[in-house]
């Protein structure tokens, strides 16, 4: 495993102590506000150890966005305090703090927010709605005017994290929400210079990474890491396929940034539809990106051997992971020492007091379906 934890050097010369990530997971543990919780700060106390890019879940950039239960905020200049916390407490572990931006978009909850949610269109398909309980019938499309706001709010986000002391931000354009909305032609029907062709539908996306950058050429900051995080595909018909991703790819290629992210379930997944069907993800990706920006994959690791394959199969720079961390709050540790039998692979309900877990994120462990955590059962106690 000793590769995992040597150090690499990004584009922009900063040195990551290890290759080990933390993927952005959304804790649903931080104070009605945004506001760090106690909870919140435990379980961050014991999370970065061993870990090169520890990257903080979902912080919304405008109160519109707000999409999780108790998520943390970029808003205003009430939010540094907590911020510059979170990203103390995962900097005195020895891992770099980078704080992932978000907008829920269409996917925005009126119910956490009080604002009605925001996209790009409102005229697609009922079914995404349904499945996620949803009523389309309150979801406001955004006006030019209203998508340049927002691209600053992007911008201001960026700069509250630079105050806070956070490494670097990741921009949040992945799982369906606002970035992914405009770039997909299943949820942007616009015909203006915000839709209409590929191109005018990365256009909200690429403006956000400009400003975004901006900010670090503001703050003379070249140190400061940027990175993006995307899903490579979507199932619908007429979504986005792996000739859209490689094409914002290259696009974002031309742009100052550090790396990014994959967003996927499983870190070998094939290619479904479009450029190198039927191969890796990441390779066909990787391919691209390879001496230009480092690539973060993740999906699906848990075991030691999980670690291992990933990390000698060469399809990233980068190798992340959610679950595990969740699971092992000593995971780099445990890693790091060859300890991997030591590794949690299922949880333990009676047994809570073992994971630093705050309420929230406990009660989704054990709900969850779609993170398939495995369960002890009292007999295996």
């Amino acid at each position: 495993m000793s590769n995992l934890f040597e150090k690499i050097v990004l584009n922009n010369n900063v040195e990551v102590p290890g290759r080990l990530v933390v993927a952005p997971l959304t804790l649903s543990s931080s104070n009605p506000d945004g506001g760090i919780s106690n909870e919140e700060r435990e379980y961050l106390k014991v999370r970065a150890t061993g870990v090169g890019l520890y990257i903080l879940g979902a912080t919304a950039v405008s109160q519109e966005g707000i999409t999780f239960l108790t998520q943390p905020r970029a808003l205003s200049e009430k939010d540094i305090p907590s911020l510059r916390e979170r990203a103390n407490i995962i900097k005195s572990q020895g891992a770099l703090a980078i704080n992932q931006i978000h907008h829920g978009g269409l996917y925005a909850k009126k119910m956490y927010s009080g604002v009605s949610p925001v996209g790009p269109s409102i005229g697609f398909p009922n079914e995404e709605f349904q499945k996620r309980n949803l009523d389309p019938s309150i979801i406001h499309e955004l006006t030019s005017e209203e998508i340049k706001k927002i691209i600053e709010k992007f911008a201001y986000a960026t700069e509250l994290s630079l105050k806070s002391g956070f490494d670097g931000v990741e921009i949040h354009g992945a799982n369906n929400f606002l970035l992914q909305q405009f770039y997909s032609p299943y949820t942007n029907h616009r015909n203006d210079e915000w839709g209409g062709s590929d191109e005018k539908r990365m256009k909200f996306l690429l403006e956000i990474v400009d400003a975004v950058c901006k900010i670090k050429e503001k703050y003379n900051r070249p140190d400061f890491i940027i990175g993006y995080r995307l899903s490579p595909e979507e199932p619908y018909e007429n979504g986005i396929t792996m000739n859209e991703t490689l094409k914002f790819v290259r696009a974002l290629l031309n742009k100052p940034i550090q790396f990014i992210h994959i967003s996927q379930s499983n870190y070998f997944q094939k290619v479904h539809r479009g450029e190198g069907e039927g191969q890796e993800r990441l390779k066909i990706i990787h391919n691209e990106t390879k001496g230009k920006v480092s690539l973060i994959g993740v999906g699906g690791l848990r075991t030691e051997k999980d670690f291992i394959f990933a990390l000698n199969s060469g399809l990233s720079e980068f190798i992340g992971t959610g679950i595990a961390s969740i699971l092992n709050r000593d995971l780099g540790i445990l890693l790091k020492e060859g300890k991997g039998d030591k590794i949690n692979l299922e949880l333990d309900p009676e047994h809570p007091e073992n994971y630093v877990i705050p309420k929230n994120l406990w009660n989704k462990c054990l709900t969850y379906e779609k993170w398939n955590i495995p369960k002890k059962s009292k007999g295996n106690n």
